[in-house]
């Protein structure tokens, strides 16, 4: 399992590489990450400059390490050539799209691990997430992470998936991911917890509604989703609160925690009416341990 201790995933907000405007207010924003973006939000012809910037907000940041940089996929041959620029910065991550298995963080490992000597970084000290679903091959490999050098989370992706695909809608009528992509949703979660790493909920394009946010932040991490993506400043807030446990939840913990202790042989206890078992105690633990409590 990778060790993610004190590194907190909430929230993760993208900002594009080529604004300095918008890397500035990601990275002054409450996001855990702010996710300076060198791929989809930057057009060919602005890749060399947009590394520059990026590489000089990361300088400028007061705390690099939740500072990342979602570089471009290892397919394209211009991964090399924003690590060259962003690595010797300090970035707290890089976020790898178009991950198609665990040889893939293997690939970027070694790329890193080059240019953190260069930079006098010591080795393994930048972080890795991967998003794995975004080809229809990567689909496929989403339970091949386990032991994935630097890697502490896992996201998934509808719009390069659907677009690989030929799909018009990834929707329904009811505003729900259709058939395929709540599959990638699941792939994506069972992969993380698999590997160990924290599963990561993809964006909501519909930035303004934040009710409709929370509501399905909300969900999915009650599914054991740990954190979620974001596409504006906005989002932060709701994303914050949905994935922080309430006073209610620590409370109710603590109280599991409490009555196995109190019954140490016990395999189940009786609490609020209810009959817990083993599984409930280590749900509880982990929870306060997320929150460090």
């Amino acid at each position: 399992m990778t060790q993610t201790t004190g590194l907190r995933m909430r929230s993760w907000l993208f900002a594009p590489g080529d604004s300095e405007k918008k890397m500035g207010k990601a990275i002054a924003s409450d996001a855990d990450i702010a996710l300076l973006d060198l791929e989809d939000s930057v057009v060919p012809d602005r890749k060399t400059e947009a590394r520059a910037m990026v590489a000089a907000a990361i300088n400028n940041a007061p705390d690099k390490t939740r500072v990342w940089v979602r570089v471009n996929p290892l397919s394209g041959g211009l991964t090399e050539a924003d690590l060259d620029t962003v690595i010797a910065a300090g970035p707290g991550g890089v976020f790898l799209p178009k991950a198609e298995g665990g040889h893939d963080v293997e690939t970027l490992d070694a790329m890193l691990t080059a240019r953190e000597k260069t930079a006098g970084i010591a080795p393994g000290s930048t972080k890795v997430a991967a998003l794995v679903t975004e080809t229809a091959a990567a689909m496929f490999t989403t339970g091949t992470y386990d032991g994935a050098p630097r890697l502490v989370a896992m996201s998934w992706g509808a719009e390069d998936l659907s677009s690989e695909l030929g799909a018009r809608e990834q929707r329904g009528p009811d505003g729900e991911y259709s058939h395929v992509y709540e599959m990638a949703r699941s792939l994506c979660l069972l992969g993380a917890v698999k590997a160990g790493v924290a599963p990561i909920e993809t964006v909501q394009p519909e930035f303004r509604d934040l009710e409709a946010l929370e509501t399905r932040a909300r969900r999915v991490r009650a599914q054991g989703f740990r954190g979620m993506l974001a596409i504006h400043p906005a989002q932060i807030a709701p994303i914050n609160t949905a994935f922080t446990p309430s006073a209610e939840e620590l409370a109710h913990a603590r109280a599991v925690v409490q009555a196995f202790a109190d019954n140490p042989d016990a395999g189940t206890v009786a609490m609020d009416g209810n009959m817990l078992d083993r599984p409930h105690l280590a749900l509880a633990q982990r929870l306060l341990a997320e929150a460090g409590k």
